[in-house]
């Protein structure tokens, strides 16, 4: 691969999140709906671009965390599919209510402040806490605050929503989650509207739990989901090259040293891109196809690599670390 105008740089396969969205939805219930999680720029992958290419590929909607990133992302999809996740301040309240965005909700505070603001019918998702600890209200105050949003001239309860705290590790919990969950939505009936409780790790160990509508982010992506494709590779050039001697170190601490005649190539991407301090002498970037082991410590802008068994490495020459099978999954363990 040849130099691009940037020394580091990130490519993103849109077709790799239509592929892996397709996939998911062949996993799950047929007619469950899928929430394309883009929040945080689409998990670094670029909000705009990932959001129209996972309705294109059957995305009932798009999940956000705030209002601002729905707001970047009005138009693409109808408002009352668009679920803003997180909580909105009471300062913004009355921006929000005009958006006609599905809102999350958890209190009575939140329900009577947007019931103030809105002129109508305003979409709400009412969260429930059946373990996770974050947002969400008491089991036990569902039926109340499903009441108080039903009986307003302004508000819809549109859905009603809960998350597990560990859907990819303790089967346990998450069955005394949805279990807990299903004795709420027995209690509204069908008055609860769309109801969904999946993310990524329960749709792929509990599809069973997909009830409406399942949130999927990290899999949209490619990761902890086997069989799908990662949507992103990050490369960077290598601007130097050279052989130290035997008993040479390299880099801050000298924490590397030679055990023999070695070259060293100087990649431009460090901690400040997200190559974490963690990686140093961790683990490994690929070049020209082949595992270069990381050595020394990273640098804010600069990592080396032991090139010494590929021929023909060059200046300009793309190392990957992520992608070309190199995951992000290898890269977290590296990192920590």
């Amino acid at each position: 691969m040849g130099l691009t105008p940037s020394q580091r740089w990130a490519e993103v396969d849109l077709n790799a999140v239509g592929h892996n969205l397709g996939a998911i939805a062949g996993h799950l219930p047929p007619g469950t709906r899928i929430f394309a999680v883009v929040k945080a720029g689409a998990y670094g992958h670029g909000a705009q671009p990932v959001a129209r290419a996972a309705l294109q590929a059957g995305a009932f909607g798009l999940a956000v965390a705030t209002l601002d990133e729905a707001q970047e992302l009005a138009g693409l999809c109808p408002p009352d599919r668009m679920l803003v996740m997180g909580a909105v301040l009471p300062e913004q309240m009355a921006e929000a209510a005009g958006t006609g965005f599905a809102l999350t909700v958890s209190s009575r505070q939140q329900v009577e402040a947007l019931e103030a603001a809105a002129t109508g019918p305003l979409p709400l998702h009412l969260k429930i806490d059946t373990g996770m600890g974050r947002f969400g209200c008491p089991p036990a105050d569902a039926a109340g605050l499903a009441a108080r949003i039903a009986h307003s001239r302004h508000l819809r309860l549109a859905g009603v929503m809960t998350h597990f705290a560990s859907a990819g590790t303790d089967p346990a919990l998450t069955r005394a989650q949805f279990g807990l969950f299903r004795e709420v939505l027995a209690g509204l009936g069908a008055a609860a509207g769309l109801r969904h409780a999946c993310n990524s790790a329960a749709a792929l160990h509990h599809p069973e739990m997909a009830l409406d509508a399942v949130r999927i982010g990290i899999a949209l992506y490619g990761c902890e989901w086997p069989g799908l494709r990662p949507a992103m590779a990050v490369r960077a050039a290598i601007t130097h090259l050279k052989t130290v001697p035997n008993g040479a170190t390299v880099g801050y601490g000298a924490t590397w040293r030679a055990s023999q005649a070695t070259q060293v190539a100087t990649a431009a991407i460090g901690y400040a891109d997200g190559v974490f301090r963690a990686r140093s002498n961790r683990g490994w970037a690929l070049v020209r196809g082949r595992p270069a082991p990381l050595i020394g410590q990273v640098s804010m802008d600069a990592a080396t690599l032991d090139t010494s068994g590929i021929p023909g490495v060059q200046v300009g020459d793309a190392a990957t670390f992520i992608g070309g099978g190199l995951t992000a999954e290898q890269v977290a363990e590296w990192s920590g």
